[in-house]
């Protein structure tokens, strides 16, 4: 009684169509599911007389094996429908339009930058961001103990004191000074971490982007030439002043002030009412620094600057908050389309 009842479901699924993938799948589920038929048969096989047990057995497996046929069949003549009608479609038709993704402000900013300085030579060269002392501190004219290692609050590893999350890209100039003979002209982009307070303006993460031009015969006025065309090209043409300061790896050193102008209320809370705005730090690299790296300084000179990649987003964009950078906000990041 129970083979006549397989022979009828064999001849259900040999004589089952459809061109509907749901369907399909409810017929797999009917016969294949946890509490379909098959599974249902194949509990009863156990009350099977022993003598029926061999036909049983075969019977049911002709019925699996036609179930899973008939499902692999109608898939793959529903696959080929479908291919056939995207092949024949009609290329008269409107194209489907996509929503142009969002860039991030900051490889907006980055990736202009990395730009500009592409047009007059300037390589980019990487490194890592754990970083160890020697890079990160002494070969930049910063021995330990150091007073100016304090103006760089850092993680330091703390199984090994002498690695650390790299609080500038200049150790990623001392990597490429190592491995590379002057002339050198290079860019280090990348993210740097301090050991700062999180606020609206500060945060222990942020990015640089730092410049090295080392050669015979490299003076400051070449780094100024070089500044200048860096502004007029970011931020249209622009006025520039350096003023003296101090950076342990280079001698002279200097801050680099834009004049953003007075135009505007938000102009005169930025600049703090006097107009011009400091944008990166700058300076000829230290003869120290050169002999560290195994570069002659009586046979080169070179200049370094370096700039926060935050800081002129937030300036180019107006954003009054460092914090929405990198909380990964949809409704921020909306605003910045860009084929940069």
């Amino acid at each position: 009684m129970m083979i006549n009842q397989i022979e009828v479901l064999i001849k259900e699924v040999q004589n089952f169509s459809t061109r509907s993938s749901l369907e399909i799948e409810e017929f797999r589920i009917k016969f294949l599911g946890k509490k379909g038929i098959l599974n249902n048969l194949f509990v009863e096989f156990k009350s099977v007389p022993q003598e029926e047990k061999k036909v049983f057995g075969q019977k049911l497996n002709t019925l699996k094996n036609k179930v899973k046929e008939k499902i692999q069949s109608l898939t793959s003549s529903l696959e080929k429908n479908e291919a056939f009608q995207e092949i024949s479609e009609d290329y008269t038709k409107p194209g489907k339009s996509f929503a142009l993704g969002s860039r991030h402000p900051i490889s907006q900013v980055k990736n202009k930058i990395i730009k500009i300085f592409s047009k007059i030579g300037f390589s980019i060269s990487e490194g890592p961001e754990i970083e160890d002392d020697w890079h990160n501190f002494t070969a930049l004219n910063l021995p330990e103990h150091h007073p100016a290692r304090d103006m760089q609050d850092t993680f330091f590893l703390k199984t090994n004191p002498d690695i650390l999350l790299r609080t500038h890209t200049s150790s990623v100039q001392v990597r490429y000074m190592e491995n590379n003979q002057p002339p050198i002209r290079t860019i280090s982009p990348g993210r740097v971490y301090r050991n700062e307070d999180i606020s609206a303006r500060s945060h222990c993460f942020f990015h640089q982007v730092e410049g090295l031009y080392i050669d015979k015969n490299v003076s400051f006025a070449d780094l100024k030439q070089t500044l200048q065309f860096f502004t007029n090209e970011l931020f249209g043409e622009s006025k520039i002043r350096l003023r003296p300061s101090y950076f342990p790896f280079t001698e002279p050193s200097a801050e680099v002030d834009v004049y953003w102008g007075l135009k505007t209320e938000a102009d005169y809370k930025i600049t703090k009412g006097t107009g011009w705005l400091e944008i990166m730090g700058c300076g000829m690299v230290d003869p120290n620094v050169l002999s560290n790296c195994g570069i002659d300084p009586k046979v080169y000179t070179g200049f370094a600057f370096g700039m926060g990649i935050d800081r002129i987003a937030l300036l180019l964009h107006q954003i009054n908050d460092i914090r929405v950078l990198s909380e990964n906000d949809v409704r921020f990041l909306k605003q910045f389309q860009s084929s940069f």
